[in-house]
């Protein structure tokens, strides 16, 4: 528990801060301050942190980035990790254009879950949003349903102006493949200038631009995962959109349960807030754990009550090197 009574049992892992992309809500233009590779934990550093978090109640865990497919020993990781004992679930999120070939290997090594970025499905929009090219991302996530994952969800960041217009194929993309979409709000993560009313486009405005579309059905019991994320099925399509309003919902904060490691060892209770612990000085000095557990409990005692994105929020590192 943390010292609002929240139960903290779900760990967000990035394994690099690099990507093969360059999304314009993660990273600043022209960033090149990528960690140092000794930097970086190595595969046997994360276990060791994983084994201890396990150790602690930690029951979730993701495998997120930067990229993390840019890593070569992601299936490596994963084996192992669900090796250990008291890890439940382990899941990725990736941008999707190396999944075609890693998702039967990452399935076989004992992945459960992937949730996929595509902001986009038009290819000329997709390459203005991420530099990337969207044909890649369909086919990962093409493989990643063909290789019977237990969920594939699609996420989808809302930018007014950008891309409203795709909100409607990205629903009839999801159905067809039989995966949920999430559309998800800004968050002042790289940039301030997200949240002027120019770039900032709320989830309920998107509720409303699929409900002249369709009607939309509540979910309030429905669950896929451990997000904060509300569900609706749409009646006629039959498509399931999560809406996740990080800024607009007052209450997103309550049911929090979950903490980040950052690829370059810092524990970091709050997406929202700078606070952050290092745990990779005390991983190198020690081969005793003790030091590890103590670290952790730090963190749970340092969890702020709800983010700072309301508020005078000024981006300090970038979303790529924080993670996913």
């Amino acid at each position: 528990m943390d010292p609002f009574g929240r139960h903290i049992d779900y760990l967000r892992i990035s394994i690099t801060d690099r990507c093969n992309e360059r999304c314009l809500y993660c990273m600043p233009e022209g960033y090149k301050g990528w960690e140092n590779r000794p930097e970086h934990l190595t595969a046997a550093e994360i276990i060791r942190i994983v084994r201890v978090a396990a150790g602690l109640g930690f029951r979730k865990f993701r495998l997120t980035g930067g990229e993390p497919l840019v890593r070569n020993d992601v299936p490596e990781i994963v084996r192992a990790m669900t090796e250990i004992p008291g890890v439940e679930c382990l899941g990725l999120s990736t941008n999707g254009t190396r999944l075609a070939a890693l998702a039967p290997p990452l399935r076989a090594a004992g992945l459960r879950t992937v949730n996929v970025s595509l902001d986009a499905l038009d290819a000329g929009l997709y390459r203005r949003i991420t530099g990337g090219d969207v044909n890649t991302v369909i086919a990962g996530i093409r493989a990643a349903v063909a290789a019977g994952f237990e969920r594939v969800k699609l996420n989808c960041v809302l930018m007014r102006g950008v891309n409203e217009a795709e909100l409607w194929p990205l629903v009839l993309f999801a159905s067809e493949h039989g995966v949920p979409l999430r559309l998800i709000e800004l968050m002042p993560l790289t940039r301030t200038d997200v949240l002027t009313e120019k770039n900032f486009l709320p989830v309920g405005e998107a509720m409303e631009l699929l409900r002249q579309r369709d009607e939309l059905i509540p979910q309030p019991d429905r669950r896929l995962g451990w997000g904060p994320a509300k569900y609706f099925q749409l009646k006629h399509t039959g498509a399931l959109v999560g809406f996740i309003g990080a800024l607009t919902n007052l209450h997103f904060c309550e049911s929090c349960n979950k903490m980040r490691l950052t690829a370059d060892g810092k524990i970091r209770p709050c997406l929202g807030d700078h606070g952050e612990i290092d745990l990779r000085a005390a991983l190198r000095a020690t081969d005793s754990d003790d030091a590890l557990r103590e670290l952790f409990a730090t963190a749970l005692r340092q969890k702020p009550l709800e983010h700072q994105f309301r508020g005078a929020y000024q981006p300090c590192r970038p979303m790529t090197a924080i993670g996913g």
